[in-house]
């Protein structure tokens, strides 16, 4: 058997002034006294914990009379307080709880607390929850004391709420309702909307009669302030690149004139290193200078040497012309060639050489000639020949002092012409660096001479930004800029505007703000009569597909009920004919909120104002058509109390049988049945707690017999209610705290 209700604990609720707790059976539990013992309370306990808030279906006047009242043995108390828990193991509950426990206080105040699993809530949110679970105080799950037939006694409209209950369409009807509710606040808002838009547009227009011109001020304005954006900024762009190209090269070119300083001073030192070798070679040269001149005495010497021999052979010839004229003339004429040829050769240095080595032949030639007899000794000509072979003897000396000359002159030549290379090489390598250092320094000097400039450029943006009064920190971040965008037309543009501008004068800005939020509250009235427009259309649909909904399943499952209750309407008169019929009733104001709390504080729409308004779909009421067997009864007025009940109980397990609830509790409901259908009332319980837990007060003993377990409730001498329960044979004291 399936079982939800788990147990209930009331504490000074009603005459319940100790804590006492029931635990309910999977099947039928029955709760049995003698009259005014307190367990119709138990029921209304129940009730209560189910989101019931009118204090007279508790058998009350106000919420105060659910608190123990007190009596003469026992002090009242200050609240009450019960709690429900519930089995949801197969998850009735859309929650993920296996136990839940809903808890509900009130004090004599007037202030009511619930509670959710421990955690407080509101009651809407105990309602919806029950909602949701085809439960709740509407339908026929709790039939209170003395309302056995309370399905006959119900309007049309109330027993469809009771039967939408037990069918779960509950839940559609509190959207329903709550949409309604929310489409009736949404028109009076749209009407309130809509009547300050109408009060607002005439100012409106009046103050942008007053500020057009104004108004083309600031277009003209903001223009300006876009189009200096990009005028200086654009500038503002081009020097910051610019003056980061400029550093760049400037940083290049530095250390560049660092490398080429470094070239020439190298270059300096190696020209000075190669002009420290000179003093040594100079020396050699003059060495050779001076052994030059020697050889150039020596010549003089030897000229005038042959110039003496010339004098003396001409001397010695005429003496001597008969006896060695040919051989003197030979001398003669050897002299005056050696002269010519050492005169000639002394002026060329190469052919000494040649020439000493000539002269040296002929002298060899003119001597060891045939002669008829060797001159003597002490003869002129003999003395000639002696000096002939001394000049002989030096050229000897001078050809080898000339060889040695040359070779020095060769050697000197060649470390002259190596010395001229590296100092050419020298000097060419300091020139050029030189040509290539003052190359770069004046290219520095040019990009220092271009970053002056940018220098001047920049100061000239700043002196017109000031002048458009504008800060430079205004630029700092990149600003957009078209791409045809043509500086010298935005700088034309940007100074017909500033023209224009001055010649419209300052602006009132006391009018234009109010302009301005005249236009601003307009705008947002008119969003705001969209967006209600929108809102209103939105509920209208969700009301048409909700009525849509509970007219569809409402329809279908009527005629699987009206089935069900013509049978057991037969089973309990033995015959006849039951029928449930709709019935369209006149229509009616629109229902209050379920709460006065959750009500907005807007009022309800005026009476005339029909801008907006829907006229609501009036829903069919139930109508209960009977026809008693071997009785013509016109109206359910004109039935008994017994055939009430039957009618009532009829229908209530008509209603189960199609939809069958987690539990039922009824209060004395078979009160006023005869014994036969109170045996038949106890068997159909039987049958229908296979499906549906029974927790109800009686005191027929058919029903008592049914139970699974009985729980007998008694006024103790204090005046308060004490529970015992009997369970299979057994006689148990219930959980009692207090006396």
């Amino acid at each position: 058997m399936p079982r939800l209700l788990k147990q209930l604990e009331l504490s000074g609720f009603k005459s319940f002034a100790s804590k006492t707790v029931f635990d309910f059976s999977s099947g039928i539990t029955a709760i049995v006294g003698p009259n005014g013992s307190g367990k119709s309370n138990v029921i209304d306990g129940i009730r209560w914990l189910l989101g019931e808030r009118e204090a007279k279906n508790l058998r009350g006047a106000k919420s105060e009379d659910l608190i123990f009242a007190g009596t003469p043995k026992r002090p009242r108390l200050g609240q009450a307080q019960a709690s429900l828990h519930f089995w949801n193991k197969d998850n009735f509950f859309p929650v993920d709880f296996e136990e839940i426990t809903v808890s509900r206080q009130v004090s004599r105040d007037g202030a009511n607390k619930y509670f959710l699993n421990k955690a407080e809530v509101r009651l809407k949110d105990i309602v919806d929850f029950f909602a949701q679970a085809r439960l709740g105080t509407k339908g026929l799950v709790v039939i209170t004391q003395g309302n056995s037939d309370v399905f006959i006694q119900a309007t049309p409209e109330g027993r469809r709420e009771m039967i939408e209950e037990m069918l779960g369409l509950r839940e559609y009807q509190l959207k329903k309702s709550e949409a309604e509710r929310r489409l009736r606040n949404t028109q009076i808002n749209l009407d309130k909307v809509r009547a300050l838009t109408e009060e607002i547009l005439p100012h409106l227009r009046s103050l942008k009669r007053q500020t057009h011109r104004w108004e083309r001020r600031e277009a003209l304005a903001e223009e300006l302030a876009g189009l200096e954006d990009q005028y200086f900024g654009i500038e503002r762009r081009e020097l910051q690149q610019k003056f980061s190209e400029a550093d760049r090269r400037i940083a290049e070119h530095k250390e560049l004139l660092a490398g080429f300083g470094k070239e020439k001073a190298e270059a300096e030192a190696n020209l000075k290193k190669v002009e420290s070798s000179q003093p040594e070679e100079r020396r050699e040269l003059q060495a050779i200078k001076r052994e030059t001149q020697a050889l150039l005495e020596k010549r003089s010497g030897l000229e005038k040497e042959l110039g003496r021999l010339e004098a003396q052979l001409e001397m010695a010839a005429k003496p001597a012309a008969h006896a060695n004229v040919p051989r003197t003339g030979v001398l003669l004429e050897l002299v005056k060639k050696i002269k010519t040829k050492l005169e000639i050769a002394l002026d060329d240095p190469e052919k000494l050489s040649e020439a000493v080595n000539q002269i040296l032949e002929d002298i060899e030639g003119a001597l060891s000639g045939d002669e008829p007899a060797a001159p003597k000794k002490d003869s002129p000509s003999g003395e000639i020949e002696e000096r002939f072979r001394n000049i002989r003897k030096d050229l000897e000396d001078l050809e080898r002092e000339m060889v040695s000359l040359k070779d020095k002159e060769q050697n000197l030549e060649k470390n002259q012409e190596q010395f001229y290379s590296a100092f050419k090489q020298a000097v060419a390598g300091l020139e050029a660096a030189k040509d290539r250092l003052e190359k770069w320094e004046s290219e520095n000097q040019k990009l220092l001479f271009e970053k002056e400039r940018l220098d001047l450029r920049r100061e000239e943006w700043e002196r017109q930004v000031r002048q458009a009064e504008r800060s430079p920190e205004d630029f700092r971040e990149p600003v957009r800029v078209p791409a045809d965008f043509e500086p010298l037309a935005a700088e034309k543009r940007i100074l017909r505007l500033r023209g224009e501008l001055a010649s419209m004068g300052e602006i009132d800005e006391a009018l234009v703000k109010e302009a301005r939020e005249t236009e601003e509250r307009y705008e947002f009235l008119k969003k705001e009569s969209e967006d209600l427009d929108k809102a209103r259309a939105d509920l209208k649909r969700l009301i048409s597909d909700l009525n849509e909904k509970i007219k569809t399943e409402f329809g279908s499952a009527l005629v699987r009920i009206n089935e069900e209750f013509h049978k057991f309407f037969g089973l309990m008169f033995g015959g006849g004919q039951a029928k449930l019929t709709l019935e369209k009733p006149k229509p009616k104001p629109a229902a209050p909120p379920l709460e006065a709390g959750e009500m907005p504080e807007t009022s309800p729409v005026p009476e005339g104002d029909g801008e907006g308004k829907e006229e609501e779909e009036a829903e069919e009421g139930v109508e209960i058509d009977i026809k008693l067997p071997r009785k013509r009864i016109n109206s359910l007025d004109m039935l008994s109390g017994g055939e009430r009940s039957l009618v009532g109980i009829a229908a209530l397990f008509a209603l189960i049988s199609v939809s069958p609830p987690p539990f039922l509790v009824l209060d004395e409901v078979d009160a006023a049945l005869d014994e036969r259908n109170a045996r038949r009332f106890a068997e159909l319980l039987k049958e229908f707690a296979k499906e549906t837990q029974f927790v109800l007060v009686t005191h027929n003993r058919a029903t008592m017999e049914a139970a699974d377990i009985l729980y007998g409730v008694t006024m103790d001498e204090e005046g308060t209610s004490k529970v015992l329960s009997l369970k299979l044979g057994e006689t148990v004291p219930t959980h009692e705290k207090g006396n």
